[in-house]
């Protein structure tokens, strides 16, 4: 069976709408192992009042409680946008096997766009494919801060 990255970065999608519904920056997650979906999460920032829960932390958080284990060597993680440094270091310690985003971050993207997080000298290294339904995923970013000004 072939990976359908295009699957889980619309599941993704989903999670970003639900986000933005709640008034929250659209940005989704989900964590996959195998081909099955362990958990998802979506922006949550301002309604938890926790500037760390971003789409993936969210993800990652589900994931371990229900793995019993922050461990999740076996997952994949689905993300619409290019992950901060504070992201990228919770899938590093979590031991994420592959990274999957769509939209690149101008503002805080550390996988390309305001820096190249040093994946290479961490004692995990993930796999990163990037640009997976970019347009859409750029697309509903985009409505929602022009909505806000």
């Amino acid at each position: 069976m072939v990976r359908d990255d295009a699957y889980f970065m619309q599941l993704a999608l989903y999670e970003a709408e639900a986000a933005q519904r709640k008034g929250e920056v659209p940005v989704g997650a989900v964590v996959v192992c195998g081909y099955e979906v362990l958990s998802s999460g979506s922006n949550s920032s301002v309604a938890d009042h926790d500037a760390t829960a971003h789409a993936e932390i969210v993800a990652l958080r589900k994931a371990g409680v229900l793995r019993q284990n922050y461990r999740l060597p076996d997952c994949d993680l689905f993300v619409t946008l290019e992950p901060c440094a504070m992201c990228l270091g919770a899938m590093v310690q979590a031991r994420i096997s592959r990274l999957v985003f769509g939209a690149l971050d101008p503002k805080s993207g550390a996988v390309e766009s305001i820096m190249a997080f040093p994946i290479e000298k961490t004692n995990h290294r993930m796999q990163i494919k990037g640009g997976v339904l970019g347009t859409e995923c750029g697309k509903i970013l985009k409505a929602f801060f022009k909505q806000k000004r």
